[in-house]
This record gives C-alpha cells, sequence and structure tokens, in this order.
C-alpha cells in the first residue's frame, strides 16, 4: 500500500494547491489553503531571489502548517538567431499596437535556479515540487539530506518510473485537462497528452510511491473520481485561479469566471512550451506560425507585450493559462473553496452505493 500524502507531508487533507507560477499562487493562497488543512504552494518559477525571500517569509508569517515551493528545472535550449529575428518580426505588430519600442537586444535568459534553490534550504522549506524537468540524483541527495520532501509532475508512465528511480517522495501526476505548462521531459509534450482518468490509474500500477492527480479536478466529484482510480491526493490549480488570494491579473480571473468548456485551447505561441489556455486573438494569430523558438526564449520574447497588454486591458493579448475545468471555477476566499471542496467529497462518498 502507498504512503499517504497525509503522513508524508503532515497535512489534514489530501488536496495539493497547484504552484502557479507568474502571479497566482502567491504566499497569500499557500498559506490560505495550508490552515485550512490542505498543502498550499508558492508558485516560484519566476520569481527573482530576494523576492521568494520575502514570499517564504510572508508565509512563514502567516502560517504554521506545511506548504511547499514549486521551481522549475532548466532545460537545455539552443536559440538560433534566424529564427529568432523571424519572431521578432511576427510579434512587431503586436509592440507596436501597445506603443512599444522595437524589440532591441538579446533577452537574457539565464536561469536564477541555484539561487531560488539556496533560498528554499535557506529558509528550510519543508516540500519542493519541480516541473519541467527531472532532478539530478545530486539535487535529490542535497534535498533530502536537508529533510526536504520531494514533488516532481510526470505525464506518463516513463516519466514516473524515472522519478521514482530517483528517489521522489511523491509524483503529480499531470493529465492533459491541467492548466498551464505542460510538465513533460521525455519525448515531445504532444505525445504525452493522456488524459488524466487514464493516466492516475496507470501511474498507480507503474510506481509505488504516492501518485497525486492533477488536471481537470476541480470540486468533490473530480477529487472522488481520482481517489477512487487509485491517487493518493489531488493537486487543484484552475480551482484556486479566481479565489480571492489568488495573484491572478482581473481580466484573468474574468476570464476563467466566464470560460465555456470549448474556450480551452492548448499552445505553444506565447513560450515556446506547450501550456492550456483561455483561447485569444494572439493565440489565433499564432496558430499559423510553425518554426517557434523554444522555451524559454520565446517566453522572454513575449513577456513585456503580455506585460503591456494586461497593464491596458487587452485581455486578447495576455497568456490566461488555465485548465479544462475553468467552467467550474468560482470567485470566494480559498478557505471556502477548501470547505467546499470537503463538503462536496463527503456527500459523494456518502451516495455511493455497490452494484
Amino acid at each position: 500500500m502507498k504512503q499517504s500524502i497525509l503522513s508524508l507531508f503532515d497535512i489534514q487533507y489530501p488536496i495539493v494547491q497547484a504552484g502557479m507560477a507568474g502571479g497566482p499562487a502567491t504566499p497569500e493562497l499557500a498559506a490560505a489553503v495550508s490552515n485550512a488543512g490542505g498543502l498550499g504552494t508558492l508558485g516560484a518559477g519566476y520569481m527573482k531571489p530576494a523576492d521568494l525571500q520575502a514570499a517564504i517569509k510572508t508565509i512563514r508569517e502567516t502560517t504554521d502548517k506545511p506548504y511547499a515551493v514549486n521551481l522549475f528545472l532548466p532545460e537545455e535550449f539552443k536559440e538560433d538567431r534566424v529564427q529568432t529575428e523571424k519572431m521578432q518580426a511576427l510579434l512587431a505588430p503586436f509592440r507596436s499596437s501597445l506603443g512599444m519600442d522595437k524589440a532591441t537586444g538579446k533577452k537574457e535568459h539565464q536561469s536564477t535556479f541555484q539561487e531560488q534553490l539556496q533560498c528554499v534550504l535557506d529558509a528550510q522549506v519543508p516540500i519542493v515540487s519541480f516541473t519541467f524537468n527531472a532532478p539530478s540524483d545530486e539535487l535529490v541527495d542535497l534535498l533530502k539530506g536537508h529533510g526536504v520532501r520531494i514533488m516532481a509532475t510526470a505525464t506518463s508512465v516513463k516519466e514516473a518510473q524515472k522519478l521514482e528511480a530517483l528517489g521522489i517522495d511523491a509524483i503529480s501526476a499531470q493529465g492533459s485537462e491541467a492548466g498551464g505548462h505542460r510538465g513533460t521531459f521525455i519525448g515531445e509534450a504532444e505525445d504525452a497528452l493522456i488524459g488524466t482518468m487514464a493516466l492516475i490509474p496507470l501511474l498507480t500500477d507503474a510506481v509505488s510511491v504516492p501518485v497525486i492527480a492533477a488536471g481537470g479536478i476541480m470540486d468533490g466529484r473530480g477529487i472522488a473520481a481520482a481517489m477512487a482510480l487509485g491517487a493518493s491526493g489531488v493537486q487543484l490549480g484552475t480551482a484556486f485561479l479566481a479565489s480571492a488570494e489568488s495573484g491572478a491579473h482581473p481580466l484573468h480571473k474574468d476570464a476563467v469566471l466566464h470560460a465555456k468548456e470549448t474556450d480551452l485551447r492548448l499552445t505553444k505561441a506565447f513560450s515556446g512550451k506547450m501550456a492550456r489556455g483561455i483561447n485569444n486573438d494572439f493565440m489565433k494569430q499564432m496558430a499559423a506560425v510553425e518554426d517557434l523558438p523554444p522555451y524559454p526564449i520565446l517566453n522572454a520574447m513575449t513577456s513585456e507585450i503580455r506585460k503591456k497588454a494586461a497593464s491596458e486591458g487587452k485581455r486578447e493579448w495576455m497568456s490566461l493559462w488555465a485548465g479544462q475545468g475553468a467552467p467550474l471555477a468560482e470567485s470566494r476566499p480559498a478557505r471556502e473553496i477548501m470547505k467546499c471542496l470537503l463538503k462536496e467529497y463527503n456527500e459523494v462518498i456518502s451516495q455511493m452505493k455497490p452494484f
């Protein structure tokens, strides 16, 4: 029998709040979820070290419960100057429409992962979650030597088995319905779009460590389904995206709250890495472009455009990351979302009858 994530992470309920980087997963959201008995997660993938230190300090001042910090593991990439110049030309009309200067110079792609990692170790963060790659043996040993529990993302059986072999404590099984960037690190992302309902039993049969279901889970019904399939817990992101504590832009929250199930799309248009979000004009215009620069190059190239668009209220040029279950999202405090999830789950379980 797999270890419960309740004992693994020392939490009351098997609910993990996803580490939505770029603003949504704030220290306030993480603390609120942890205080409600789940595992709150700080989305630190894009944070500068000083900002990460301040965010961790805020969490520790707001809760005495376990919490996690989510980091992006660095990936190898190559820059093609001709490809980059072509993309800058394609992006020029967007910049011009926003009153921005023509892009000049090379964007900085240097990862701050080592500095982020040192912040985590210095602050004695109890749990760290990774995505975009598999950690090295040395990194796993370093974290375990500091008593840190490790969670990492898998989108296929092969990835889950690799993570288990590395000594990862728990695996977040990211189904194709999940919002935001795909965590695929073996093969192509297009080949690892397995739905959550199929992925969970495949992974639970393939590994002995706890598997946490992620992707399309928005309410107690989804939690019950995931647990019935063998998951040791669930990870929810979009369910908290429009919460009071979420740092998502107001236009982003509004888009989530008014989304239809047919509005969600997978795209590489904003960052060069496949991600699920709400379809908009930018995604539609870029859909025909085949030769996209890889992540993080394209992500850096579109970053200023997205920020400027957000500041001017133009959501059609923003990256509105969200999962397939977005139409079920509600705007309320995180503690109320947690309370509702638990109530719904218990109601579902109480109504289940044998054939």
